[in-house]
């Protein structure tokens, strides 16, 4: 029997389908150090991928049609390793660290389900010809301005990766399947900068802004995720 969720009078059915969205990210390469300190609290550690650095991400993403209908979320992740391989872990896996979106409902659920740390925040994004372009408030505070340069086609692969959530002291672990096609990518590109407001300050921490290692987008994007895994 398929797990259940009722989340603000509704059912939500696991899997999730997200059936159609688009996705940016610019991937940063900064000091182990920081990005462990960042994530501390969850028992991780952050993975050194790129010549001994960590590698943080910042994905834009717009959800046009899915199971917890349509909304607009930035993610700021950071590659780990996994936790004791016993607990069934057997690959790099993304913490996401914080998750700001712009709709109440998405909200409420994954922190319900999945222990997401969502939040509400006023997220514009513009995908224009040649860059994307992302502003985050909160409270009328900015928090970040994003643009994402149009890279070139690069091939697409579906991946299956192993998203992490720590909340309200429980570490969780989600199997999040992605179908993709329309991939474009390209070294650097990004152009970031941080307002006044706590996640800023976090960001600050890590060295950024800085150059982006890598860039990258695309253009549709199905999803499917499970129940989460309390691990810890």
């Amino acid at each position: 029997m398929a797990a259940t969720f009722f989340v603000e009078g509704e059912t939500v059915t696991m899997p999730v389908e997200i059936r159609s969205a688009t996705t940016w990210a610019a991937s940063f390469a900064v000091p182990v150090e920081a990005a462990q300190a960042m994530i501390a609290r969850s028992g991780l550690r952050a993975a050194p991928l790129l010549f001994g650095r960590a590698v943080v991400t910042l994905a834009v993403v717009r959800y046009a049609d899915g199971d917890l209908g349509p909304y607009h979320e930035l993610g700021v992740t950071v590659m780990v390793e996994p936790p004791d391989a016993g607990g069934g872990a057997s690959k790099i896996g993304a913490f996401i660290h914080q998750l700001p979106v712009n709709q109440p409902f998405t909200l409420v659920a994954g922190r319900e389900i999945w222990g997401f740390p969502k939040w509400m925040a006023k997220i514009d994004i513009a995908d224009g010809s040649r860059e994307m372009e992302c502003s985050v408030t909160d409270d009328g505070a900015r928090v970040l301005s994003l643009s994402i340069a149009r890279g070139v086609p690069v091939p697409t692969r579906n991946a299956a990766v192993d998203a992490y959530s720590f909340l309200d002291g429980a570490l969780r672990r989600t199997s999040w399947e992605l179908e993709s096609s329309g991939s474009r990518g390209r070294p650097g590109g990004a152009r970031l900068e941080l307002g006044d407001h706590p996640v800023a300050d976090e960001l600050r921490r890590l060295g950024l802004p800085r150059r982006a290692a890598f860039t990258g987008s695309v253009a549709r994007v199905a999803m499917r995720f499970g129940p989460a895994e309390v691990i810890s």
